[in-house]
């Protein structure tokens, strides 16, 4: 009764971990510090319905407080984590105060990768990871007004779906010769493209972005090929970076992520890791990853919460994704990386509905399903149990999605 479990970080994995724990049989004191000011909330909206105002910040929770008080879990927040010491067992807040704990989960998430350009201190710069930033995009957000997205990744194209649809004039550059192009295949590259390109939004790839200019505010983004597009509003979105350095200085094995094992136990038996910050093996692919991703923060929570309790609860949840723009609803079941086939089931180069299935070696190993929930389902059985395929089956839109089964 009187150990004490805490947990850094009011991520996802947090708000998991913390009732799973009474779950699993913790009685003793669960503790979770925060460096924002805000219980853990939903992420995913922030550049849709919270940046749109359709959703208000209390709507973004992923727990009341009502449901933590019934847990007895205790929030610290506003509070930042300066270090660990493994053999005293304590951390050290930012402000000097020692805890002791018993258990320690490190739920870190990850922040923005920030660029260092000329002129990237001008106002109507903006990073889109948190609530305090999309606060401070609101202002400038203003219809009629130019918006120009550096990134062509996924948070680029959701937050670009989102100006246009308030109004704004969008143009989004993307370095890469295609948006996307680190996370998915072609095909679905060019259908992003296409779709934004109905909707009025300007993509621009394989351009690379030199600098900012303006007197106080930012006017204009200029390009390394001597192009430049007016600018009201920049966000830049080039990718995250997993917070590890505060596993790192306590000298837990880190690499790409706090490397755990399939019980998201770190080295040290006394601490466990879990989300984004986490990196750990995956059994459907042979290889050890770090995902991004709500469903891996929460699943890897349960497991590294078990593991708290002195119980083994492997984590083997196949990955998944999404992301909405406009009125389409991506959904991804696994990982493509290392895929030698696209099966194209629908017509990716009109309307806004098909799947992409990605095969190795005969086998279904992903599938990228625009408004195919049916499809999405079924792709996330197969590649879990591993059953056969027939490409020309996944093709035939003849046959009902559960019939794509060989």
């Amino acid at each position: 009764m009187d150990k004490t479990c805490i947990i850094i970080g009011a991520s996802h994995a947090a708000a998991q971990l913390a009732p799973s724990l009474r779950q699993e049989g913790w009685e003793g004191k669960i503790i979770v510090i925060g460096d924002e000011p805000h219980l853990p909330y939903h992420r995913p909206p922030l550049s849709k319905g919270f940046l749109s105002g359709e959703k208000n910040a209390d709507e973004l929770l992923i727990r009341h407080q009502s449901m933590y008080e019934k847990a007895n879990v205790e929030f610290m927040l506003g509070t930042r984590v300066s270090s660990i010491d493994r053999g005293a067992k304590t951390v050290t807040l930012s402000h000097g105060e020692e805890l002791h704990y018993d258990k320690l989960a490190l739920c870190t998430g990850s922040r923005v990768r920030t660029v260092e350009l000329p002129g990237v201190e001008l106002e109507g710069i903006h990073y889109l990871r948190d609530l305090y930033d999309v606060e401070k995009i609101k202002p400038y957000v203003s219809k009629g007004k130019s918006a120009v997205i550096v990134g062509g990744g996924y948070i680029g194209l959701e937050t670009a779906a989102s100006l246009k649809k308030m109004g704004m004039h969008v143009t989004v550059l993307e370095m890469a010769p295609r948006v996307l192009a680190r996370v998915t295949a072609p095909e679905l590259s060019e259908f992003y493209t296409r779709v934004h390109d109905e909707e009025g939004v300007t993509i621009k790839t394989g351009i690379a972005v030199s600098g900012f200019e303006g007197k106080d505010r930012v006017s204009r983004v200029v390009c390394a090929d001597g192009s430049h597009f007016d600018a009201d509003l920049v966000i830049i979105g080039v990718g995250i970076i997993p917070n590890v350095e505060l596993a790192e200085a306590a000298g837990l094995k880190v690499d790409n992520g706090i490397v755990v094992d399939k019980y998201a136990r770190t080295e040290d038996p006394d601490i466990v890791a879990a989300g984004d910050c986490a990196n750990h093996p995956n059994a459907f692919y042979d290889i050890r990853l770090r995902l991004e991703s709500v469903p891996n923060a929460s699943e890897q929570a349960k497991s590294a919460a078990a593991s708290i309790c002195g119980k083994d609860k492997v984590y083997h949840a196949l990955p998944w994704f999404w992301s909405d723009q406009y009125d389409l609803k991506l959904q991804i079941a696994g990982l493509s990386q290392g895929y030698d086939e696209v099966v194209i089931r629908g017509d990716k180069d009109q309307g806004r509905s098909f799947v992409a299935f990605y095969l190795k070696q005969g086998k279904l190993i992903s599938a990228d399903c625009v408004n195919r929930p049916q499809e999405f389902m079924v792709s996330k059985k197969i590649i879990a149990e591993g059953l056969a395929v027939d490409p020309a089956r996944l093709a035939d839109e003849s046959l009902k999605p559960k019939e794509m089964i060989a």
